[in-house]
């Protein structure tokens, strides 16, 4: 049985990403200073979730997908020193889901780890997301409301630190529910690790953070297209090609190195998360938590900075973003079928190593192109 397990579950967009790819370059390090984290990789963190919350779709990523969380579990029954879970979709659970995942790890002590950021530019964080998971609502429609289904990941239910916490602050005592407020823009990024490795007791040296770096966000006008896009799209796209093609190929590598301009969603919205963001802050302060951080710094400002919104994003500036999708791709196409000099077996094929996927995206190009750019 291990010492302490440690269960990040969030909140999505809060640094997830750079804290767990340091955790995973680090693995042997990590284990080697005691910290194990326990599964068989890292996407095992991400099905173990799948099936904390229950979501009948973890039997569709694999063979082996629907053991995980058994694997996790067994891997810190093994192990006698402290371990550490991190997903950021945990913190969609409900309540009794998170008194049970909490009930089912085999340590001396259970902390609950939440890492929180303030809900304005969290809440824009997150549609761009939705879009790279080829979705299609415009930012005026986004988080209308609040889910009840544990299996909704991009929605006030995962992004809200107070419903979060209404959930979860009872799985552990008090005192063992960590908040980490994630540093400010003028702030260095790797204070959020060092705030966990002191969690953790561990030195934040065994994890080597200068290689990394956050995603990058969209600008309004490429997010205007990929949503547009989006809805050109046809046929199923499963949980790899959207990461694939959607988000690591379209988003993070042709859109967001445009570094666009920034936006904000509609001044009820503003509203709403600046009010969000003091019921959290309220809720965290009366519920007794320890904070590694300033907890301030999850409220909205009273005034922010005037932006752009989706909405006024003109067919021109789409097009113009579109037309140079193409040239991209097609450059891209282009190398791919050029003939490798080193290589005596001729020209590769067109579609690449990697399948006809490339196909797939000049296709829903051309669709856009031929149709009116609309919503």
């Amino acid at each position: 049985m291990s010492r302490r397990a440690f269960l990040h579950i969030g909140l999505p967009k809060t640094g997830t990403s750079y804290l767990q790819a340091g955790w995973w370059s680090h693995r042997a390090a990590l284990l080697e200073a005691g910290l194990l984290l326990p599964g068989r990789a890292k996407r095992d963190h991400l099905l173990s979730s799948l099936v904390v919350r229950e979501d009948p779709g973890v039997r569709r990523r694999g063979p082996g997908a629907a053991e995980a969380w058994d694997v996790v579990l067994a891997d810190t029954a093994a192990h006698s020193g402290d371990v550490l879970v991190s997903h950021e979709f945990f913190c969609a659970a409900s309540a009794a889901q998170a008194r049970r995942a909490v009930e089912a790890l085999p340590a001396d002590e259970v902390h609950v780890v939440v890492t929180a950021r303030e809900p304005l530019s969290l809440f824009a964080s997150s549609w761009q997301e939705h879009l790279k998971n080829r979705g299609t609502t415009a930012l005026a429609d986004y988080g209308r409301g609040e889910s009840e289904d544990p299996r909704d990941v991009w929605d006030w239910r995962a992004l809200d630190l107070g419903l979060v916490l209404e959930r979860w602050g009872g799985a552990v005592p008090a005192e063992r529910v960590h908040v980490l407020p994630v540093p400010g823009r003028d702030q260095p990024r790797e204070d959020l690790w060092h705030r966990f490795a002191a969690l953790l007791d561990l030195d934040p040296a065994v994890v080597d953070t200068s290689g990394r770096f956050a995603n990058t966000g969209m600008g309004v006008v490429e997010a205007e297209t990929l949503r547009r896009v989006n809805a050109a799209l046809s046929g199923p796209w499963g949980a790899q090609d959207r990461g694939r093609w959607l988000r690591s190929h379209l988003a993070d590598q042709l859109l967001a190195p445009r570094v666009g301009e920034p936006f904000w969603p509609g001044e009820d919205q503003v509203a709403d998360c600046r009010a969000r963001g003091l019921r959290a802050v309220a809720a965290v302060r009366a519920g007794g938590y320890d904070v590694r951080g300033d907890l301030d710094s999850l409220l909205v400002p009273d005034v922010v900075p005037p932006r752009r919104h989706p909405d006024s994003v003109t067919d021109a500036e789409v097009a113009e973003v579109a037309v140079a999708l193409v040239a991209d791709l097609v450059g891209e196409l282009r190398d791919r079928a050029a003939p490798d000099p080193a290589s005596s077996t001729g020209p590769a094929p067109a579609a690449g190593p990697t399948g006809p996927a490339p196909g797939r995206a000049r296709r829903a190009v051309r669709r856009l192109l031929r149709r009116r750019a609309g919503g």
